[in-house]
């Protein structure tokens, strides 16, 4: 062991911040977050120190306080922080069950996406044997514009986050099928938003569906989009609602997963383009 390793071993922690390391902890494995009152309980901290810790964490904004319960959950500095690990990890495993159940039940591709920057990058691919293989893989990254995962994760952002991405977003053409009108956009994202569900009605690829819907976690806020790929002579006017419906029932049942209480309301957002 060499001296920088015994002088390790010999500092002391600081027992302030193991204390708000153990509550921040704490708080993040709680689906519902948890009262000052329940912290207290499961801490053998005074009091007095476990309100001066959440309140230095809520205002470097690793936790946040719900007004009306009381309750504290992890905020957005803690998610930003542990979001890509929390995306490539956390997500599969709770999308898992149902994107193979939605595999082998409609025998078609699922995929799992989530946004990163201005494209959706693929972090699950479910294929069912014995059927057409589809020209995707984990990590691959795919216009917004023309895939039903884009446009379920762009279609609930708030109103000056989709002007911004529209205005900047460049609307590459794919084949005559493709959006590239910012207005035609707008009215298709409004459409998802109305339905609960997009599609690519072969605006990626020719001969190609996609059917997606929004993934909500625990505060109501889109995280990621679940979707079916399938020819179109799979997926037609005949069978796109009830293909549809399996879709956004496997989107729900992910949402629970991830500790989206059914009946709770939705985050808000703003979108002046909805009354259009």
């Amino acid at each position: 062991m060499d001296d920088t390793s015994i002088r390790a071993t010999k500092t002391p922690s600081v027992p302030a911040l193991v204390r708000g390391l153990a509550i921040l902890e704490r708080i993040a494995r709680s689906r519902r977050g948890l009262t000052f009152a329940q912290l207290t309980r499961e801490f053998d901290f005074p009091k007095s120190s476990v309100h001066t810790l959440l309140l230095t964490l809520e205002r470097e904004g690793y936790v946040q306080r719900d007004d009306e319960s009381g309750r504290y959950m992890i905020g957005a500095k803690m998610v930003s922080i542990a979001g890509p690990t929390i995306d490539a990890v956390v997500l599969r495993e709770k999308a898992a069950a149902q994107m193979h159940a939605l595999a082998a039940e409609l025998g078609m591709t699922a995929h799992l996406g989530i946004l990163e920057g201005d494209a959706v990058s693929v972090v699950a691919k479910i294929e069912p044997p014995g059927h057409p293989q589809v020209a995707t893989w984990i990590g691959k990254r795919v216009d917004v514009h023309c895939t039903s995962l884009g446009k379920c994760l762009t279609a609930h952002l708030p109103d000056d986050q989709l002007e911004r991405f529209i205005d900047t977003h460049r609307l590459l053409r794919h084949n005559e099928n493709t959006i590239v009108s910012p207005a035609l956009l707008r009215r298709e994202l409004a459409r998802t938003r109305a339905v609960g569900y997009a599609v690519d009605d072969e605006e990626e690829e020719i001969g190609i569906r996609c059917i997606g819907a929004p993934i909500l976690n625990w505060q109501g806020n889109v995280a990621a989009a679940v979707s079916i790929t399938g020819s179109t002579s799979r997926i037609h006017s005949d069978t796109l609602d009830s293909i549809a419906g399996r879709v956004k029932q496997a989107a729900l049942a992910i949402s629970h997963e991830l500790g989206f209480a059914a009946g709770a309301p939705r985050a808000a957002r703003t979108n002046s383009h909805d009354a259009a």
